[in-house]
């Protein structure tokens, strides 16, 4: 017993270190934006904001654009999760549920689209994105919207793939067998079944195209068209940079995030199917 003890408090220590270590950026970002501009220079790091001031915060959204940044930024994750959610919810039903020719092709496809790094698609993407029939798309919303789902998409439908064929088929025809119809079945027990895997991949697609850089900054040039990532960049001028009002940028930068994922951490759940088919 007092072996354990000692393991489980070895374990418990490390947990909560590695934890300090990893919140500890996040820390010193909120700490910095409620901090003076003279505590945010000095050499000697004040680990408190005190005395704690706003200035920062009025600072950053009096900022050109970024009222504007913050519609675009909104429109461009809007757009992304409704469309990952739907599209990879049908391709992840239909390779879990079915079989057809290029199945098992489309499978590896999608493990190896997420394999190649995101920078190596860039120039790529810029240049179809600048041929493009209909138009180039390039310093538009609607181009942004398209790359972020290239790299969204692939983790989405591989996520709910799991989910779709974790949930037993014998549910689906025990409901076709009380008379429901294929559709009915698909929305009275798949569909709600599926609800926690919907809710995870939203959540990915939500962070992933809120907090992305690269590509919102090569393909957006004006400064009304960019996202808010590329918004915090103006912060870093040839004077230097405006430390105290670019982390509260940040901070108001990361609350959505967080918002977003407190409103919905309590609708993931597994195990929801446990014991639904009997033995």
């Amino acid at each position: 017993m007092t072996r354990r003890r000692a393991e489980r408090i070895a374990l418990n220590t490390t947990g909560v270190l590695v934890f300090l270590v990893m919140i500890f950026p996040v820390y010193w970002m909120v700490s910095t934006a409620f901090k003076p501009g003279i505590d945010v220079q000095t050499f000697t790091p004040k680990w408190f904001p005190h005395p704690a001031t706003l200035s920062n915060f009025t600072d950053a959204i009096h900022r050109p654009y970024f009222w504007q940044d913050v519609k675009n930024s909104v429109f461009v994750v809007c757009v992304v999760v409704a469309l990952s959610a739907v599209l990879s919810f049908l391709a992840a039903l239909a390779l879990a549920r079915f079989r057809f020719y290029g199945r098992k092709a489309f499978i590896v496809l999608i493990i190896a689209v997420q394999m190649v790094p995101l920078n190596a698609l860039i120039i790529p993407l810029y240049i179809a994105f600048s041929n493009a029939p209909g138009g180039t798309q390039v310093n538009k919303l609607t181009g942004v919207v398209v790359a972020y789902l290239t790299f969204v998409l692939p983790f989405c439908i591989w996520t709910l793939r799991g989910f779709v064929m974790g949930i037993p088929q014998e549910l689906e025809e025990a409901a076709l067998v009380d008379g429901c119809s294929r559709f009915g079945a698909f929305v009275r027990i798949l569909l709600p079944l599926v609800a926690p895997g919907l809710v995870a991949t939203s959540i990915f697609a939500f962070i992933q195209a809120w907090n992305e850089y690269i590509i919102a900054y090569v393909f957006l040039s004006s400064p009304e068209k960019q996202t808010l990532t590329v918004w915090l960049a103006n912060f870093t001028t040839n004077r230097g940079t405006a430390w105290g009002s670019l982390m509260a940028g940040a901070t108001l930068t990361a609350l959505p995030v967080v918002a977003f994922f407190v409103i919905v951490h309590r609708k993931i759940a597994f195990g929801l199917t446990a014991g639904g088919v009997k033995g």
